[in-house]
C-alpha cells in the first residue's frame, strides 16, 4: 500500500495545469480569430488526466528537489498538452477514428465542423512550439527538439500511421512498436522535457527515458484493457471501439490476464528507474502505478 496521497497530488497538479493552460491560451489568443480560439479552447480546456504535463512537472520537481519551477518548465508542460489535445481533435475526425464523444462531450468536429476542427488542431500543434520556444533560455531549443521527436513522424504521428495500416499484423512486436510511438513517445518526451527544463544531467535524462518508455506502454495496455472492461460513462467515450473496428490490441493478441501482467511489469520497471531520483514513495512511483490502476 502506497503512503503517497496521489489523489490530492493529482487534484493539485491538474488544477495547476488548468490554470497554466488558461493563462497561456489567453496570452496567445490575442490575435487569433474568435471562432478559431473558441474551437481550440473547447478541446484544450475540456479537462482530462493531464498526465503529460503532470509528468513533466513531476520530473522537474524531482531534479530540483522542490515544487517551485521556472517559466521554462511550465511552458514545456503546457506545450505537451497543446500537442496531446491537437492529436485528440484530429484522431476523432471522420477520416480517422470517427468518434462522436470525447471526455463526455461532443467531439470538436461535431460542434465546430470538420474544417474548423482540422484548423484548431493545426493551430494547437504549431502554437505548442511557439510556446516552448518563447523565451531567451538556451534550453528551449533542446525542448523544441524533444517535443518534435515525440510528436512527429518518428513518434506519435508515425505510431498513428502504423495504427491505421490496413495490413496491420496481429503480432505483439508490431503492436508494441506502434504504441511505443503512438502513445509512448509523447509520454517519454514529457519526462525528458521535465529533466531538461530543470537542468538535469545525462543520468537523470536516461532514467526519465526508461521511465517514460515503460509508463507509456503500461498506459496504452491499460487503455486497451479498459476498452474491453470499462464503461462509457466512466471513460467519457464509447467502449468496444477497437474490437468493432477490427483492431488488434494487447488483450486481443495476448489475452486479458497476460496483458495485465505485462502492464504490471512495465510499472515495476518504471519505478526501479527513478529510485535514485525519488528514493521514497513519491509522485513518480505513484504516477507509474496510476497508469494501470486508473478507471478512465
Amino acid at each position: 500500500m502506497s503512503s503517497f496521497d496521489l489523489d490530492s497530488y493529482l487534484q493539485t497538479q491538474q488544477e495547476r495545469v488548468e490554470n497554466l493552460l488558461r493563462a497561456r491560451s489567453d496570452e496567445m489568443g490575442v490575435h487569433v480569430p474568435p471562432r478559431l480560439l473558441e474551437s481550440m479552447r473547447y478541446s484544450l480546456l475540456a479537462g482530462g488526466k493531464r498526465l503529460r504535463p503532470v509528468l513533466c512537472l513531476a520530473f522537474a520537481e524531482a531534479v530540483l528537489k522542490k515544487s517551485t519551477v521556472s517559466r521554462v518548465v511550465e511552458d514545456a508542460a503546457c506545450s505537451l498538452e497543446f500537442i496531446h489535445t491537437y492529436s485528440l481533435v484530429h484522431d476523432d475526425l471522420p477520416s480517422m477514428d470517427d468518434d462522436d464523444l470525447r471526455r463526455g462531450r461532443p467531439t470538436n468536429h461535431k460542434v465546430y465542423g470538420e474544417a474548423m476542427a482540422i484548423l484548431a488542431g493545426d493551430s494547437l500543434l504549431t502554437d505548442a512550439f511557439a510556446l516552448v520556444a518563447g523565451g531567451p533560455e538556451p534550453v528551449r531549443g533542446l525542448l523544441c527538439r524533444e517535443l518534435a521527436v515525440g510528436a512527429g513522424s518518428a513518434g506519435m504521428v508515425g505510431g498513428q500511421v502504423l495504427d491505421i495500416a490496413e495490413d496491420r499484423p496481429a503480432h505483439i512486436d508490431y503492436i508494441t512498436r506502434m504504441h511505443r510511438l503512438k502513445t509512448g513517445a509523447l509520454i517519454r518526451a514529457a519526462c525528458r522535457m521535465g529533466v531538461l527544463a530543470a537542468g538535469g544531467d545525462a543520468e537523470e535524462l536516461d532514467r526519465a527515458d526508461t521511465y517514460g518508455d515503460a509508463v507509456g506502454l503500461a498506459f496504452q495496455i491499460a487503455d486497451d484493457i479498459l476498452d474491453v472492461t470499462g464503461d462509457a460513462s466512466s471513460l467519457g467515450k464509447p467502449v468496444g471501439a477497437d474490437a468493432a473496428a477490427g483492431r488488434f490490441t494487447f488483450p486481443a493478441v495476448l489475452g486479458l490476464e497476460e496483458s495485465k501482467q505485462l502492464a504490471a511489469q512495465k510499472v515495476a520497471q518504471a519505478i526501479a528507474a527513478v529510485q535514485t531520483l525519488e528514493p521514497g514513495d513519491g509522485p513518480l512511483a505513484a504516477l507509474a502505478r496510476y497508469s494501470v490502476e486508473r478507471r478512465s
